[in-house]
């Protein structure tokens, strides 16, 4: 899914103000602190990037370009940001060069699950955290749904995913949790999100008032799964010593991770091949 040229940010969350403040919620509650590197994978216009103060070094990652130079004109030229155009199942990181990565309203766009788990679990060093958000596709209202005969032929009980518009997908909690599992993600908290994304509901009452309802009841109802979307914090737990890479970059056409960087180029020192960071945006598709 590319959104090169999209105007995301105006027209999408344009009245959605009770999402955005339940998802920074649930952020804020699962994510660490403070750490050496963290990417956001899927960053857009740097939407969250208030939430990562805590980080030395902070990499907005997206596919779309035009996407991280609305974040970079957003955030202007504070040194702990890094503006990074790439794909994300080729992931420009070296393995192991990660405290933390973030997914968040990304995997219902993402039709290789398990090849994007296994790409994020590379880079993230042991020890270290990936925490993720996806759409439920046995959120209560599917569910009522479902025993009303008004599904549209979607089981929520089905653990394969099911692509209600193309690239456009929602995934069952067994689903995500297993193939996490896969590749040493072990998830450690959970968090139930936007149970109250409701059209009628948000017009009638306060934003604020849907808001703490959301709040008080992220932790304790998330074991039931019946929220729109459900965040999980993971842990890596592979093998290894819970060390950072001190190489941060990866060659995305030979792999190699012998990286000179010099002002506005890089280098890769096994294939010969440049990079160029343009306006301030790294070009490493």
């Amino acid at each position: 899914m590319d959104y090169e040229g999209s105007r995301w940010r105006e027209e999408f969350w344009r009245g959605r103000e009770y999402e955005d403040r339940v998802e920074r919620i649930a952020i804020t509650h699962l994510l660490p602190p403070t750490g050496k590197r963290l990417v956001e994978i899927g960053a857009g216009f740097g939407r969250l990037a208030d939430l990562y103060r805590g980080y030395e070094r902070v990499i907005l990652l997206d596919y779309a370009r035009s996407m991280l130079k609305d974040a970079r004109d957003r955030l202007g030229d504070d040194p702990r940001f890094t503006f990074v155009a790439a794909d994300l199942y080729n992931l420009p990181f070296a393995t192991n060069a990660l405290d933390t990565a973030l997914t968040i309203r990304v995997l219902h766009h993402v039709a290789n699950i398990p090849a994007a788990f296994a790409e994020i679990a590379r880079t993230v060093r042991p020890g270290g955290v990936y925490l993720t958000d996806f759409a439920n596709k046995r959120h209560l209202k599917a569910l009522v749904k479902y025993h009303l005969g008004r599904a549209g032929g979607m089981n929520p009980y089905s653990t394969e995913p099911y692509e209600f518009v193309q690239l456009n997908f929602d995934y069952h909690p067994s689903y995500i949790s297993s193939h996490l599992d896969n590749v040493s993600l072990q998830i450690r908290a959970q968090r139930a999100v936007s149970t109250f994304r409701i059209g009628g509901l948000k017009r009638v009452v306060p934003t604020s008032l849907l808001v703490s309802m959301d709040s008080s009841l992220q932790q304790v109802s998330a074991p039931l799964k019946i929220a729109p979307s459900i965040f999980y914090r993971t842990e890596s737990v592979k093998p290894g010593e819970p060390h950072l890479n001190e190489s941060l970059w990866r060659c995305v056409k030979c792999h190699a991770e012998q990286i000179s960087v010099d002002g506005a180029t890089m280098q890769c020192c096994a294939c010969g091949i440049h990079y160029l960071c343009k306006e301030g945006i790294w070009e490493l598709k």
